[in-house]
């Protein structure tokens, strides 16, 4: 900005946005002393430099407000996680089978967990099955990201993704 650009000849845009040529950069900065504003490097990289005359402090103001809108519009995707058992009994696997769909409406991914205790690990077939049922309670909502799957030695998991709104 000012007197902290070092090319000799700089492209010039002034403050109505009109394209002034290749000028010498004293020239632009004279222009810009008797607008009464900046003159700011916009791109440093091209061949020469593009310069423009704007003020300043109202150009970093708008750039924030900008800024601001785009992160207020945008959805991070967390991953919420439900753990279940390999004998958890039919009630309780619809609760949290209803707890995932509140995650999943909410627009966040959910990975069950089936974790193995002991000699339970020997029955694997138990936790797929419950992963299975887990599966249709929750098919209207989500749809399957990763299929159930051994992650570690004693959890299985499944990650699933909301479906998409219409």
């Amino acid at each position: 900005m000012n007197g902290g650009i070092r090319a000799a000849e700089v492209r010039l845009i002034d403050e109505e946005g009109e394209q002034r040529g290749v000028v010498s950069l004293q020239e632009a900065l004279v222009l810009a002393e008797e607008a009464g504003q900046d003159l700011v490097e916009i791109s440093p990289n091209a061949d020469p430099p593009v310069c423009k005359i704007l003020d300043y402090g109202k150009f970093l103001y708008e750039q924030a407000k900008k800024e601001k809108v785009a992160k207020a519009k945008q959805h991070t995707v967390t991953v919420k996680g439900v753990r279940l058992s390999p004998k958890i009994g039919p009630n309780d696997l619809k609760t949290k089978a209803a707890r995932a769909q509140e995650f999943l409406e909410e627009g966040n991914k959910v990975k069950v967990f089936v974790i193995f205790r002991g000699r339970m690990i020997t029955h694997k077939e138990l936790g797929s099955g419950i992963l299975e049922q887990f599966i249709e309670l929750v098919k209207d909502v989500a749809n399957v990201e990763q299929a159930p799957r051994m992650d570690g030695p004693r959890n299985m998991t499944l990650l699933l993704a909301p479906k998409k709104r219409k």
